[in-house]
């Protein structure tokens, strides 16, 4: 099963992120189909950029969006994923 995540990135204690698509038994920094965008939780305000439009088209291919994931779309957006 697929799954849209966040994908650790940075050095450390200072981390991004990227959103992807991945197989949802592959590690968490581990392989990956596609990469949406990307979250940076360490600017002020809070950096996130999706490609709203392909994030749609993994969900009705049956990708599940993390709980993390799916509030930054609700968050970007303005609709219900």
């Amino acid at each position: 099963m697929l799954s849209i995540r966040l994908r650790r990135a940075g050095t450390t204690k200072k981390p991004h992120y990227r959103v992807v698509v991945a197989d949802s038994r592959a590690w968490r920094d581990g392989r990956f189909v596609e990469v949406l965008g990307s979250y940076d939780p360490r600017k002020d305000p809070v950096v996130v950029k999706i490609d709203a439009e392909r994030a749609q088209y993994w969900i009705k291919k049956g990708a599940r969006p993390s709980d993390t994931v799916r509030s930054l779309l609700k968050k970007l957006a303005g609709t219900s994923v």
